[in-house]
């Protein structure tokens, strides 16, 4: 039985740290000998211009390529497209045409399940598949969802990026309901984080004590930091780029923290198929 996890990294708001979090979580667990992944599934390609694709409009094939290949039933090498970054990890990655994609496949059968169908061709050559998700709650997120054996949600110190947790939180409910029954939420990543200012305190505090009694609020937390953004403009994670940096170590410490939900979760795969 496959034991790779998928994992959909979600918000509808903007920037909260989606891309960066998905950037350094898969170089975190590529550092710690997982094979991974990264699914850019947002056609303003964010993922994969801070991962060093200058022009993804330049690229041959993308996500949104396969998703009209598997809507149109053309048949189409699952591997190709893929790119293998210098950090070890592997890049499906995204362009502009993921947004005319976007618009045919409202109207597709099973248009919830496309990306599904892709991943199950080549998701058993990885330990983990991140999916970077588009700032809102729209087919392509569905897809994700619908893809995703979990889902991690960053959140950034602000009122508004707080409020807006309990929108995500229906949509996953729905997608629970009517698609994926076996989804789960891994937790609520706090990005951004100013631990000195009065306003940072106080949206840490309202975010656990409003959902860590039924959601896990992740015990490592992201600082803010310039070095993220210059390692973005380097195509490169914070990880290996300034390694000793704090938001570097932050990212670490999260991947180990991820690492150990995935290792428990498949023990109790392991443990169930016993029984």
């Amino acid at each position: 039985m496959n034991q790779t996890k998928v994992i959909a990294i979600a918000n509808q708001k903007g920037g909260v740290g989606k891309t960066t979090t998905a950037a350094n979580l898969g170089a975190g667990l590529t550092q710690l000998g997982r094979r991974v992944l990264l699914v850019d599934a947002d056609s303003q390609a964010s993922l994969t211009v801070s991962l060093g694709v200058s022009q993804p409009d330049d690229l041959p094939v993308t996500v949104g390529n396969i998703i009209q290949n598997i809507m149109d039933d053309t048949p189409f090498d699952p591997r190709e497209g893929i790119i293998h970054h210098s950090e070890g990890f592997d890049l499906l990655p995204s362009n502009i045409l993921l947004s005319g994609t976007e618009v045919r496949m409202v109207n597709a059968m099973s248009r919830e399940r496309l990306l599904s169908q892709y991943l199950d061709t080549v998701k058993r050559d990885y330990d983990y598949v991140l999916i970077d998700c588009t700032p809102s709650l729209g087919v392509l997120t569905l897809n994700a969802l619908a893809a995703a054996d979990s889902v991690i949600i960053p959140t950034q110190q602000h009122y508004l990026s707080a409020k807006g947790l309990e929108l995500l939180l229906q949509t996953v409910s729905r997608v629970r309901k009517t698609i994926n029954p076996s989804l789960q939420i891994d937790g609520i990543l706090m990005t951004m984080v100013r631990p000195n200012t009065v306003i940072g305190r106080e949206i840490d505090s309202i975010v656990k004590s409003t959902y860590a009694p039924r959601i896990r609020v992740f015990d490592t937390s992201i600082p803010m930091s310039v070095r993220a953004v210059e390692a973005t403009a380097d195509g490169s994670s914070v990880v290996v780029y300034s390694k000793s940096s704090k938001v570097a170590q932050a990212y670490a410490k999260f991947a180990r923290e991820v690492d150990e939900i995935g290792k428990r979760q498949r023990e109790k795969n392991r443990t169930d198929r016993l029984r």
